[in-house]
């Protein structure tokens, strides 16, 4: 079958991956004329043309083959089939935290700088077994304290990914504080090397955790790997920017304490500012406590449904280690009752299909513990059904058991 055209008519249009469809017209000798290559997120410009082979025309390109230089670079700081195999939120997210970590990168140098002078490198009179004594005692502490902080808090940082996320930001701003303020006290130099250490071995657990939830809510196609390395690649890029700049930096305010400090604490408010920003971008359309009490509250004031953006704007974005009361759904037996005379008072004239029990020891953390019957959905009496359509139709409730959940 032949198919007959205008020269000005296009012949036929191609798509590659996410980017931009582009047309094809005939030229005046004959060859495909492609229009100008483009992306949804960016745009280049410039012609592609496949001539056919002969003896002039040399070898047949195939079309989309010719890919613009920025185009190949880019290719390699981001995910696969980007935009659509990553969220929405993905870019600006990971442009406020480049910033952020360049910021950081500086910020780090300082601070590195602060604590080998106070070990005594560059001093004639500094001992190196003491010099190797104290930073060995500051690993030691940051490893005991990396341990017991995965185990006292890495159950939580899932649902609060931006809370800890922040968190661990500002915690490693004050680790950096702390290295740049040892030398002036060499009395408590290795106690306060020690404490930032420990700091930044809790910043690594939390920030480690908080990254790989931020992974899965970005990754879109099941390419958790592919965002999560092309994510690395950008911090590596990053970090080496910042060495760059930390060598010509160094060597002029090295000399000057003041000017060395007035600009650390210009770094770390570029920092902290960069980060609330980054983890304001986030759209994180799963629910978690603070998120649920939002839309529920939205709704029963005003009737209306709150979105996965509004929510998210309007999410407290700090976090804190007071004691909570949290919810328990689908818990063992054994957690509310111990003995047959507390278990027949539990179910003693009770008809409904779960078992509701509130924790009255003396823990910090107060829980509430729900008992679910194997087939009861627990959301459909927790939540009227027209509350659990409407509101809970924009989320998916991740945080909860499958059998909670009633899917």
């Amino acid at each position: 079958m032949a198919y007959v055209a205008s020269i000005e008519a296009p012949l036929c249009s191609e798509q590659f991956g996410s980017g931009t469809a582009r047309r094809c017209r005939a030229a005046t000798d004959g060859s495909l004329q492609w229009e100008a290559w483009g992306r949804r997120w960016w745009a280049f410009s410039g012609a592609f043309t496949a001539k056919p082979g002969g003896r002039d025309g040399g070898e047949r390109v195939a079309p989309g083959t010719a890919v613009p230089p920025l185009s190949r670079l880019l290719a390699v700081f981001l995910p696969q089939g980007f935009p659509d195999s990553v969220s929405p939120d993905y870019l600006p997210y990971q442009l406020w935290d480049s910033v952020q970590a360049f910021a950081s990168s500086l910020s780090g140098s300082l601070a590195t700088h602060a604590v080998l002078l106070g070990i005594g490198v560059g001093n004639a009179k500094a001992s190196v077994s003491a010099a190797t004594a104290t930073w060995l005692v500051k690993d030691s502490t940051g490893m005991l304290g990396r341990i017991i902080f995965a185990w006292w808090m890495g159950s939580k940082m899932d649902c609060n990914a931006k809370q800890w996320r922040l968190f661990a930001d500002i915690l490693n701003d004050v680790a950096m504080l702390l290295e740049i303020m040892a030398p002036i006290f060499p009395i408590c130099f290795t106690m306060t090397i020690c404490i930032s250490n420990l700091a930044k071995c809790i910043v690594g657990v939390a920030g480690g955790a908080t990254r790989a939830a931020l992974t899965m809510h970005q990754a879109r196609r099941n390419n958790m790997a592919d965002v999560s390395a092309k994510d690395g690649s950008q911090e590596t890029l990053v970090s080496l920017a910042g060495l760059l700049v930390s060598l010509l930096m160094l060597p002029l305010v090295s000399d000057c304490p003041s000017l060395s400090l007035g600009c650390f604490f210009f770094l770390t408010a570029l920092h902290i500012y960069a980060n609330y920003r980054a983890v304001r971008a986030l759209v994180i359309e799963t629910l978690n406590e603070r998120r649920l009490w939002l839309v529920l509250k939205h709704f029963l004031q005003r009737g209306e449904v709150l979105g996965p953006a509004s929510a998210n704007q309007m999410e407290p974005l700090w976090t804190g280690f007071w004691p909570s009361l949290s919810l328990s759904l689908g818990v063992p037996l054994h957690r509310v009752t111990s003995s047959v005379f507390e278990l027949q008072k539990l179910v003693e004239g009770h008809q409904e299909p779960y078992l509701l029990r509130w924790d009255q020891s003396q823990s910090p953390e107060k829980e509430s513990c729900v008992i679910v019957r194997e087939t009861h959905q627990v959301l459909d009496k927790l939540f009227p059904k027209f509350l659990k359509d409407e509101v809970l139709g924009s989320f998916y409730a991740r945080d909860y058991p499958a059998e909670a959940r009633g899917t």
